[in-house]
């Protein structure tokens, strides 16, 4: 499960964050490319908009629930 206590800094403020778990596989950024993207580097994703609407909300879910080290959380 994911820890708020370790998102990774690029994060936007909001439900949904990335942790220091990624392990940058990029199914976040496949799943929801409207919210998730790759730092400069390519070593982490990270939520650079939050979900606005029904659509991104349900693929940030499966984002969330597809990442295989459960590096994606939603305090919401």
């Amino acid at each position: 499960m994911a820890d708020k206590d370790n998102k990774v800094p690029e994060n936007v403020p909001g439900e949904y964050y990335v942790d220091d778990e990624c392990i940058a596989c990029r199914l976040c950024t496949s799943d929801a490319p409207d919210n998730f993207k790759m730092t400069d580097n390519n070593s982490t994703a990270y939520v650079y908009k939050q979900p606005e609407n029904d659509s991104e909300i349900a693929a940030c879910e499966a984002a969330l629930d597809n990442c295989p080290v459960e590096a994606i959380g939603n305090n919401g």
